[in-house]
C-alpha cells in the first residue's frame, strides 16, 4: 500500500519537493521510513513493492493478495506481517457485516525491523519470503486505533513507544509461536543458497553494517562476520537482498542522514561524518542523486511542512 501523498507548498511560493523515500529505493527494491496508515481498502492495479516490512491488519472484511505470484487470503481481524519487497498486490476485497471496512497499515523500515533483537525466527522467515499472521490475542483493533493515534499526534516520544511495543509485540509471538500464510520460500526451495541458516548470515552482515555505518566498510569486513567466503557471502547477500552490498551500504548511509537531518539539528559536515563519508563533496553527490535536492533543502522541507 502506498505512503499518504507528501503535501506541496502552492505555485506562488514554490519549494522543492524531495523524492519520497519509498519512490526512491523502490527502483531497486530496497528502504523506506516509518508510517502508519488507516484507511478504506482499494484494489491495486498492478503489484509493487517497497521498502519496508509490511504490516496489514483488515477491519470488517477479508483480503485477496496476489504475493509474489502466489494467492493468499488475509484473514480479517489478524495482524499479517511480510516483507514489502516482494511484489504484492491487493486484488480482491469481502466485506464481513454492514459496517465501514478500515485497513491499517504499518510500514516499518526493513533496516529497522532487521536491528529488532530476539524475534531472530520472524526475520528469516520474512527475508525468506514468507507471509506471517499472528495470533488473535497478539493484536486487537484497539490496539491499531492507538498506535494510530501516537503516530498522529506528531509527537516522537509517542511513535517511539509505538516501535517500542511493536518490537515487544514481534518478541511476544517468537515465543508463543505464528502461523504462516505462505512458508518462507528456503524451506521449500532446492537452492541450497536460500537456506535459512543462510538468511541468518544475511541478517549478520546486516546488523554490521548498521552498527558500523559510521567507520569506512570493506567487502571482507562485512562478509567475515559470516564465516564463508568473501565471494560466496556476496553473492548470497545480493540474492537475498537483491541489491549488492556496496549499493546496500551507500543506501544506509543516505538513510542515516535523512534521519538526522529531519530529527536533529545536528551540523550537516557532522551528518556526513556520522554516517561514513568520505568527503563534503561525495555526500552532496550522493544525497542529491537519491533525494533529489542537497541536505539543507531536504531538512527545511521537513521543518516546514505541515505533519497533521
Amino acid at each position: 500500500m502506498d505512503d499518504a501523498p507528501v503535501r506541496t507548498r502552492s505555485r506562488r511560493n514554490p519549494m522543492p519537493v524531495p523524492n519520497h523515500d519509498r519512490h526512491f529505493y523502490s527502483r531497486n527494491r530496497a528502504f523506506g521510513r516509518f508510517g502508519i496508515r488507516i484507511f478504506e481498502p482499494e484494489l491495486m492495479p498492478l503489484p509493487h513493492w517497497h521498502g519496508h516490512v509490511e504490516l496489514n491488519f483488515a477491519m470488517n472484511f477479508r483480503m485477496d493478495y496476489d504475493f509474489d505470484g502466489t494467492s493468499l487470503t488475509v484473514p480479517e481481524g489478524r495482524l499479517v506481517l511480510f516483507w514489502a519487497g516482494v511484489p504484492h498486490q491487493l486484488t480482491g476485497i469481502t466485506p464481513l457485516g454492514d459496517a465501514p471496512m478500515r485497513l491499517a497499515n504499518i510500514y516499518l523500515p526493513l533496516d529497522s525491523f532487521l536491528q529488532m533483537r530476539h524475534i531472530m525466527s520472524l526475520q528469516v522467515a520474512l527475508i525468506g519470503r514468507g507471509m506471517i499472521v499472528l495470533p488473535q490475542s497478539l493484536c486487537d483493533e484497539t490496539q491499531m486505533q492507538r498506535w494510530y493515534a501516537d503516530y498522529r499526534s506528531g509527537d516522537f516520544e509517542r511513535a517511539e513507544i509505538v516501535k517500542m511495543e511493536l518490537n515487544a509485540l514481534l518478541r511476544r509471538a517468537a515465543i508463543t509461536g505464528f502461523d504462516f500464510l505462505r512458508p518462507p520460500q528456503h524451506e521449500i526451495a532446492q537452492d541450497r543458497s536460500l537456506g535459512s541458516a543462510h538468511v541468518r548470515h544475511v541478517i549478520a552482515m546486516v546488523r554490521f553494517v548498521l552498527e558500523n555505518l559510521d567507520k569506512p566498510l570493506l567487502n571482507a569486513q562485512v562478509t567475515a562476520v559470516t564465516g564463508l567466503h568473501e565471494n560466496y557471502a556476496l553473492s548470497l547477500f545480493s540474492k537475498t537482498m537483491q541489491v549488492p552490498l556496496k549499493q546496500f551500504i551507500n543506501r544506509m548511509r543516505l538513510m542515516r542522514a535523512r534521519a538526522l537531518l529531519v530529527e536533529s539539528s545536528t551540523a550537516i559536515s557532522a551528518v556526513a561524518e556520522q554516517c561514513g563519508f568520505s568527503s563534503m563533496t561525495q555526500f552532496y553527490a550522493q544525497f542529491r542523486a537519491g533525494y533529489g535536492m542537497p541536505p539543507a533543502a531536504l531538512r527545511q522541507h521537513y521543518v516546514r511542512m505541515d505533519l497533521h
